[in-house]
């Protein structure tokens, strides 16, 4: 109960702080007040995944530039809302964010789902446009995925999303309350791709999902690739046959102002690329979601491990 109570605390001031960003008005926010110009402020959204790659960020500095102070500001509840911090310059940069979604989101691009031209408009419109650096994949893409448990997957002969549609009408199907009414790759868009709706769709809280189809509460569930719990709850991965989804590969993005004011923070961030795959960054969320332990411990232990990559970029 303690934990259902923390996550509605933690939703209510992402709300608020939502609204202090879009709305353009004034609001103190735990980490930044106090904070000095020299401070790189971290941006994270609240999922698992951010928080841990925001605390391996925070450490990194910490680790190659100790004379740079830091601060993650957490809890950013979608892309939106973290690229408007990033924009207005509350945050210096935003510790993932996805091609696939800002190409959509952001950009407002549409139509193109090969990896190499997606990443090449993404980088090159984001730095003309809004300043910011993409920088190198860390090696993984996290992307929406349809899931069901592997029993209802044996019963309906699953293994592709278009193999839902025989039984599509009947199914109790929970989404991310984002992609229930998402321009691009959301709902709409996908009922036109595939042919087919689903007979009741119930948006929620993604970190619900999981949980709702291992009860036996869903039918199938739209989660996220990377996600711990996957592996937590052997679930059935179904493949996006009509490539329907754009790749959504991870990088961190730093505004171009703070690369120039911090000149060691482009070479720190480096090390970074390519060294977290897809089956790492699972490992690593399962360590939060199932084994409870802090993002922070368990960006530590992975740097630790491999010694803070001593042989990446200088």
């Amino acid at each position: 109960m303690m934990k259902r109570n923390w996550q509605k605390f933690t939703m209510l001031l992402a709300g608020l702080f939502a609204v202090a960003l879009l709305g353009g008005c004034s609001f103190s926010w735990p980490g930044l007040a106090g904070t000095s110009p020299e401070t790189v402020k971290i941006g994270s959204q609240n999922t698992t995944e951010q928080q841990i790659m925001a605390n391996m960020i925070q450490q990194m500095i910490q680790h190659y530039d100790k004379n740079t102070p830091t601060t993650i500001l957490n809890n950013l509840g979608s892309g939106n809302v973290s690229f408007e911090a990033q924009k207005r310059g509350d945050t210096d940069l935003t510790a993932i964010r996805y091609t696939g979604t800002d190409y959509q989101t952001v950009l407002n691009l549409s139509g193109e789902t090969d990896p190499k031209i997606v990443n090449k408009q993404v980088f090159s419109q984001m730095n003309s446009k809004y300043h910011m650096t993409y920088f190198p994949s860390y090696g993984f893409a996290d992307t929406y995925q349809f899931m069901v448990t592997q029993k209802f997957a044996k019963e309906n002969n699953l293994q592709t999303v278009s193999d839902i549609k025989r039984v599509a009408g009947d199914m109790r199907v929970g989404i991310d309350q984002i992609w229930a009414n998402r321009k691009g790759d959301g709902y709409s868009a996908f009922k036109n791709t595939y042919g087919f709706g689903f007979g009741h769709v119930y948006p929620m809280q993604i970190g619900l999902v999981y949980d709702a189809l291992d009860a036996g509460k869903m039918d199938a569930v739209l989660g996220y690739s990377t996600d711990g719990r996957i592996r937590s709850y052997d679930l059935k991965l179904l493949k996006d046959d009509k490539h329907f989804f754009p790749p959504y590969n991870a990088s961190v993005v730093v505004n171009n102002s703070t690369l120039k004011a911090h000149p060691k923070l482009k070479g720190i961030l480096s090390r970074l690329n390519g060294e977290i795959s897809l089956k790492t960054m699972q490992t690593l969320n399962y360590k939060v979601d199932n084994d409870l332990v802090e993002p922070a411990v368990v960006a530590q232990q992975f740097l630790k491990q491999h010694n803070y990559f001593e042989k990446g970029a200088k």
